[in-house]
């Protein structure tokens, strides 16, 4: 699936990223390629497979057991700038962008 440079600078502005003139064309090359190679597994033939065809019959499982290098809930929020029942508050990093 081809991807023009309009294409690359549209995704670049959603995601924020700052792409220089110059690799603007290599970015396009690049991601036609990714989905090209995507677009490729679609053509496996996997209708004989089940969707636990790889996984192990019985996956080792361990004992929960706890950790003292993790840091307690209130230590780690304790530094936190904000917060509020129990998580973080973070600034929103997507804003209404048409698409």
């Amino acid at each position: 699936m081809p991807i023009d440079r309009a294409e690359v600078e549209r995704i670049a502005e959603l995601a924020r990223l700052e792409i220089p003139p110059e690799a603007i064309e290599r970015t396009a090359a690049q991601l036609s390629e990714v989905l090209d190679f995507v677009a490729s597994l679609s053509r496996l033939e996997l209708d004989r497979l089940g969707p636990t065809q790889f996984a192990p019959v019985e996956a080792p499982l361990r004992e929960d057991e706890l950790d003292s290098r993790r840091l307690a809930p209130e230590t780690a929020l304790a530094a936190a700038p904000e917060a509020e029942g129990g998580f973080f508050l973070v600034p929103p990093i997507v804003e209404n962008v048409s698409p």
